[in-house]
């Protein structure tokens, strides 16, 4: 067990120092570029050819153009780079009245496995029912998973579609969940001690960082319409 613990402990200095050694340069390697007053799609409703998936499981692309999740547990990541003082804007909706997702961020380097996502970036997560899980509101749709206690209740039950707004403004993350705000969290705010083995490390996240959809396991399927980002206005 110590032996793991130094093993994590070694992995997320490294991947810290990484990341904020990156964030340093500035936005030269901002991959969220273009004009702050319009949204750059970045699912073209056809194929997922700037987006690559790490994990078990698939995503695909449905004849209606939804993204459709299949097994798990995997992430969907685009390949565009990383981003940062940025808008990620997500229109989703379960298959069921309730089924579980997620979108990850500030991952610090490009993924190449399912964990390290979840570990040292945040996942946006979508649950609207965590306690069938035997999880609890911090592990809600919205909320930075484990991590913050909702500010509202805004999620609606599959197959209603819910728009999910992101803003990555420096240290700070909100999350808007169709038009209400959920989540409002900045670096060094206090969390709750660690409840289960597989909630991701504390601990600071990069200022910029690769995103991705989460396929979450066979009995869980949500399809994704839209998925875009835009600069923060300066």
């Amino acid at each position: 067990m110590l032996k793991r613990f130094i093993t994590a402990l070694g992995v997320f200095i490294l991947l810290s120092t990484f990341s904020f050694a990156k964030d340093a340069k500035g936005d030269s390697e901002n991959a969220c570029k273009g004009d702050s007053n319009n949204w750059q799609q970045l699912y073209n409703g056809k194929d997922l050819a700037a987006w690559k998936h790490v994990g078990p499981g698939n995503m695909t692309v449905e004849p209606d153009g939804f993204i459709h999740t299949h097994g798990g547990m995997g992430l969907l990541y685009w390949t565009g780079g990383k981003i940062g003082n940025c808008m990620i804007r997500v229109v989703f909706r379960m298959r069921d009245e309730n089924d579980n997702s997620g979108v990850f961020i500030r991952i610090p380097i490009e993924p190449r496995e399912e964990w390290m996502p979840v570990h040292y970036g945040y996942e946006v997560q979508i649950d609207n029912h965590p306690e069938l899980s035997k999880e609890d509101e911090y592990h809600s749709t919205g909320m930075l998973y484990s991590l913050t206690k909702p500010l509202a209740k805004a999620w609606k039950p599959g197959p209603e579609w819910n728009t999910m707004e992101i803003t990555l403004d420096g240290p700070r993350t909100v999350v808007m969940l169709n038009g209400t705000k959920v989540t409002d969290f900045k670096e060094g705010d206090p969390v709750p001690e660690k409840k289960f083995d597989f909630e991701p490390q504390h601990g600071p996240r990069p200022l910029m960082g690769y995103f991705g959809l989460q396929n979450h396991s066979d009995n869980d399927v949500v399809f994704y319409k839209e998925v875009a980002i835009k600069p923060l206005k300066k």
